[in-house]
């Protein structure tokens, strides 16, 4: 290993992250809290309960992701592979929308 090598890897500084983790811990706190207040709402239809949980876990799915797995900082040809199984999340909703609408 050159000795110009060696420098370069010297000198490169680290960021921290500890502020951003910080706010996005608090964020998840924040939903997580309204998911709990939403499940326990008196009178609140099946759609609007399961539209507005699935809502949330997407939300807080995304920035553990996005954050937490450093996917901001992949290239855009990862962020789409991660991407994919959103395809999962219109089946699902789909799926809640037939079960609400559905007859019996």
């Amino acid at each position: 290993m050159s000795d110009h090598h060696a420098q370069t890897h010297e000198h490169h500084e680290h960021k921290s992250h500890k502020k951003e983790y910080l706010i996005v811990f608090l964020v998840l706190t924040v939903l997580t809290a309204i998911e709990i207040w939403v499940a326990e709402i008196p009178g609140i239809g099946k759609f609007a309960k399961g539209s507005s949980l699935t809502f949330l876990a997407v939300a807080k799915a995304f920035l553990v992701a996005y954050y937490y797995m450093h996917l901001k900082e992949e290239t855009k040809w990862m962020k789409f592979i991660a991407a994919v199984p959103l395809a999962a999340v219109v089946y699902a909703t789909v799926l809640c929308l037939e079960a609400t609408y559905k007859p019996f």
